[in-house]
């Protein structure tokens, strides 16, 4: 149990038959009345963004998330693959299990598969990816004035604005994307 005047940014909590984990929060002391605690949190398994107010004797249990390194092997229509890297067990996770973190990572690289009580709700991908431009527009000479962007494919499928700076495709150019 963790009182609520020891909320910091990034505990989880079990609170009303949930899962949140504290994004911000702040000790209030009014000129009148008591002092309290107010707090944004997210349901990590909804993604959900709530604003609560503490006192700050209230106590919560404190949820364990639980965050196992495993290999992203393949996708296979709706489902895609991870590998436990000890023991080699495999497990399938939908799209909606997945949602976007896996818009930057390559097969084979190691992502954290997270869980609460056995059950995955999600994954982490790794802070930092490299990745290879595979696909972009021809660049217009004299665009390069301004921050001017253009839609680029990288190595992992996923496609997002690239720098104009180049006036022709990169052949085998490799960018360093911070995923966040």
């Amino acid at each position: 149990m963790i009182s609520a005047g020891d909320f910091r940014n990034g505990i989880t909590i079990e609170y009303e038959n949930s899962i949140y984990q504290i994004i911000e929060f702040q000790h209030v002391k009014p000129g009148k009345g008591a002092a309290f605690v107010r707090t944004k949190l997210k349901n990590i398994i909804s993604g959900g963004v709530v604003e609560k107010t503490f006192r700050p004797t209230e106590k919560c249990p404190q949820a364990r998330i639980d965050r196992k390194d495993m290999q992203y092997l393949y996708e296979d229509g709706d489902l895609f693959y991870f590998m436990d890297t000890e023991n080699y067990e495999q497990i399938g996770l939908n799209a909606d299990s997945v949602g976007d973190a896996l818009k930057f990572v390559k097969e084979n690289e190691v992502v954290k598969v997270l869980s609460y009580k056995g059950n995955v709700f999600g994954i982490e991908p790794p802070l930092f990816v490299v990745l290879e431009v595979t696909e972009t527009e021809p660049g217009v000479k004299g665009d390069t004035a301004t921050n001017v962007t253009k839609p680029a494919r990288w190595s992992s499928r996923s496609r997002t604005s690239w720098s104009a700076r180049f006036s022709n495709p990169p052949s085998s150019r490799s960018a360093a994307c911070v995923v966040r």
